[in-house]
């Protein structure tokens, strides 16, 4: 698949995901087999540009290539000039958030609540393409409302606007995260345009994988929640699509070299204080699934000094190997 010059050789993308989708484990999730990894979502308010977390959301230092970067706002002209402050600080693609679900991002009329606005939409599209020379792609929901799926409308105006690829969730905004992603609308929107078309939405493993692909003629597959705690997941899946051959789950000791590897990361990015805070959720959804994980994150949970942090992990590992040797006994 390409977008606009860029090849995307595997068509498996990391969806964007605030708080998860920072430098370290687009890294990590590259190196594993995912084709594109796409930033956080970065705010196109400027007084905020020089923050902390800003500064942090555009450093790409180390990154292969293409860096795509999410942009999030509802005015056409301060999206415009986000997206040529990101291409300025490296962003090879600008992807404009319309996904987003979250209150606090739909309270200010950005995210998914852009999508009741199809003018409006039409007017941001226009201006960001206008804005850079790199390609732009869109992110969006079916509709906002269940009653109100306006995908397709939404997606007419989006490739008349010059974007260069869509990706779809396949739910509204008011249906969150729950009940099962619907393909149907992705699969009538795939029919009706000629940019590329992502699907989004309940991809958990291979199979699902083939299938989504299938029903939607989809030219690439996002993925987000499943890639938490398994980076892996894109090898995997890339694996299956290409020889039919299901990969078993990797080894204990390849998912603690992993881990370790994050968590160094992490801790490099971040600071050591801040890199321990934002490595408890990674531990905890790495770990999850086997023995004892329970106590272990009540335990680790507590801990703010990254040496004793990753101690704790390896020692998690040494027990789970132990237990697993006494199985096999």
């Amino acid at each position: 698949m390409h977008i606009g010059s860029h090849l995307i050789e595997t068509p498996l993308i990391l969806a964007p995901m605030a708080g998860v989708t920072d430098r370290p484990f687009r890294q990590l999730c590259r190196r594993l087999g995912a084709g594109l990894a796409v930033s956080e979502m970065t705010t196109a308010d400027p007084s905020l540009w020089h923050t902390d977390k800003s500064r942090l959301r555009i450093d790409h230092e180390g990154e292969s290539g293409p860096i795509a970067v999410q942009i999030a706002g509802a005015d056409p002209q301060r999206l415009a000039e986000a997206a040529r402050y990101n291409v300025a600080h490296g962003a090879q693609i600008i992807d404009i958030n319309m996904g987003c679900p979250a209150k606090k991002v739909c309270r200010v009329e950005a995210g998914s609540a852009l999508l009741r606005d199809e003018a409006l939409v039409a007017r941001i599209c226009a201006a960001v393409v206008a804005a850079v020379e790199v390609p732009v792609t869109l992110k969006i929901r079916t509709g906002y409302a269940p009653h109100a799926r306006n995908g397709l409308r939404i997606a007419r105006i989006a490739e008349d606007s010059g974007i260069q690829a869509l990706a779809v969730h396949g739910r509204t905004r008011d249906q969150l995260y729950g009940g099962a992603a619907e393909y149907d609308t992705i699969a009538e929107i795939k029919q009706a345009i000629r940019i590329p078309v992502i699907a989004n939405g309940d991809i958990d493993g291979p199979r699902k994988a083939r299938e989504v692909l299938r029903h939607t003629g989809a030219d690439a597959l996002m993925i987000g929640r499943a890639a938490q705690g398994r980076p892996w997941i894109f090898g995997q899946i890339a694996h299956y699509l290409e020889h039919g051959t299901t990969l078993p789950e990797p080894p204990l000791d390849m998912i603690r070299t992993w881990l370790l590897e994050h968590l160094d990361a992490l801790y490099a990015f971040y600071g050591e204080g801040r890199g321990v805070r934002v490595a408890r959720k990674h531990i905890q959804w790495y770990c999850q699934g086997h023995p004892d994980t329970e106590g272990f994150w009540q335990s680790v949970n507590r801990v703010v000094d990254a040496g004793e942090q990753r101690a704790a992990v390896e020692r998690f590992f040494d027990r789970q190997d132990a237990d697993g040797l006494r199985r096999a006994a």
